[in-house]
């Protein structure tokens, strides 16, 4: 998330674009994402040739190779080292600004030349629009100046540059906190078995987070060429309707080491999308609200819950792309919940008598501010046809390790590794009562409540009893208080040497 000396970075980067006569914004969004994806490259390379040095082998798979690249369109040789940002940062500005626009942008633009990949599909498109060498050059140092070992960033600086221009959440859609993202796929530990999807991927964070956790759980299961060749290609899967957006998810996960994933244009809710029992996995924050062309969403979505809510179709959605026996973990507006029309009930009722439904953890309001202060919960469930909720456990986050105003500053309280630790030993949480953080509410409770499964239904609330004097010797002590006061009074006066 962008907040403090990040956010005031951001800010000048955005001033600079703006007082140099780059004045459309989202085009300013667009030329920040490409150029931090340009810097990504070489901070990747980089590591990749500290490692190889400490190790005392040659660095392989390196995307800068020694020599020179030749650039078809112009018919020249550029050494390939003038292509790292590490390199070209120290030029001369009319020298870098001739460097970057008509090399380094023409380079990454061609790194799957002749591949039909995501990354390739949505960079063809890709335009330089940087206005003037002096821009570029402050732009430059802007960039070079932020901390940038979180390689989602881009996410971020794309979010928070929308939300500048008022457009973010137009369509419902407000980019998950990161550590939000990382506590569901902690809960979740997808393996090298998962093909994981996100029908509404935004920016591509959760499923970078899924391949990061891929990469670091199962680094030497990876080394092997079936498993490796997976991971890059048909192990994640993600849509989205706006093109930005693929385009950014796109280098997101090329800077993860997933080249090939199956990233595309689809409105996912459609009659177009007939994806069905192909996935064991969903992660998800699909859009709270928005446009929707009723008569262009999916019959068999609308059989499960017949409404215009994304909320609740996305639900469907998700039930039908899963494989018996596929999970998902997916961020819902509270009135999923407990809302009361029949629409929302069947849907409840399809996860828990159909499914199996297992957790319901209530997020507080704060959690996505300062884009929303919409209330939030994440519901797990596994699709099986046949049912199979028993019980559902339930959480009552307070805190994520941030205030809950528009700051979002860092604090102490933090209710993440406890979710974490105690969805991961749920047979310990059978004994824990209603009044306490966690716990287990079984199905006929659920279905006795009219399927509502907002928490406040469930939680148990221990009033302690509190005893009271009797009005009279309330008025007692009042009238021995004010005997006091008046003594107090005399007594004052008599030292001031005041006539009583």
């Amino acid at each position: 998330m962008i907040t403090g000396e990040l956010r005031n970075k951001i800010d000048n980067i955005w001033e600079t674009f703006w007082t140099g006569g780059l004045a459309n914004p989202l085009s300013v969004i667009e030329q920040v994402t490409y150029l931090l994806f340009i810097k990504l490259l070489d901070d990747n390379q980089i590591k990749k040739e500290r490692n190889a040095e400490v190790l005392g082998v040659k660095a392989t798979n390196l995307l800068f190779q020694d020599g020179n690249y030749i650039d078809a369109n112009q018919n020249i040789d550029v050494p390939y080292d003038n292509l790292r940002w590490s390199r070209f940062k120290h030029f001369d500005p009319q020298l870098l600004f001739i460097t970057v626009k008509d090399h380094v942008f023409p380079f990454i633009k061609q790194i799957h030349n002749g591949k039909d990949t995501a990354f390739s599909r949505y960079m063809e498109n890709a335009v330089f629009m940087v206005p003037t060498a002096r821009v570029l050059v402050k732009v430059i140092d802007g960039l070079d100046d932020l901390d940038l070992n979180n390689k989602d960033i881009m996410g971020d600086v794309y979010e928070y540059l929308l939300s500048k221009i008022a457009t973010s959440g137009t369509n419902g859609q407000f980019r998950t906190p990161r550590h939000i993202i990382a506590m569901m796929v902690k809960l979740m530990k997808p393996t090298l078995k998962d093909r994981i999807v996100d029908p509404a991927m935004g920016s591509a964070g959760f499923i970078v987070e899924a391949a990061r956790y891929i990469n670091e759980n199962y680094s030497d299961e990876l080394l092997k060429a079936d498993n490796r060749e997976k991971y890059a290609t048909t192990m994640f899967s993600g849509y989205d309707t706006d093109q930005t957006m693929l385009r950014i998810g796109a280098m997101n996960m090329m800077l993860h080491g997933v080249d090939g994933p199956d990233i595309r244009y689809q409105d996912s809710l459609s009659v177009e999308n007939k994806a069905s029992n192909k996935f064991t996995m969903v992660l998800a924050n699909p859009p709270f609200k928005g446009s929707l062309d009723y008569e262009a969403v999916s019959k068999d979505l609308l059989a499960v819950t017949k409404t215009k809510k994304t909320e609740l179709l996305f639900i469907a959605l998700m039930l039908r792309v899963l494989k018996v026996g596929g999970r998902a973990a997916t961020i819902v507006p509270d009135g999923v919940l407990f809302g009361s029309s029949n629409a929302h009930k069947a849907i409840r009722k399809e996860l828990i008598n159909n499914h199996k439904l297992e957790a319901v953890i209530s997020m507080p309001s704060g959690v996505f501010k300062p884009y929303a202060g919409v209330s939030t919960a994440i519901i797990i469930f596994t699709k099986t046809n046949t049912g199979g909720t028993e019980k559902v456990w339930f959480y009552d986050m307070k805190a994520d390790g941030f205030s809950l105003d528009d700051k979002r500053t860092p604090i102490e309280e933090n209710d993440i590794p406890d979710i974490i630790n105690r969805f991961n030993n749920l047979p310990n949480e059978t004994n824990r009562t209603r009044k306490d953080r966690s716990f287990f509410v079984d199905k006929k409770s659920i279905v006795d409540n009219d399927y509502d499964l907002s928490i406040n239904k469930y939680i148990e609330v221990e009033y302690e009893k509190i005893e009271y004097d009797s009005p009279a010797k309330i008025l007692d002590k009042i009238d021995s208080l004010d005997n006091e006061i008046e003594a107090l009074k005399k007594e004052l006066k008599s030292l001031l040497n005041l006539d009583l």
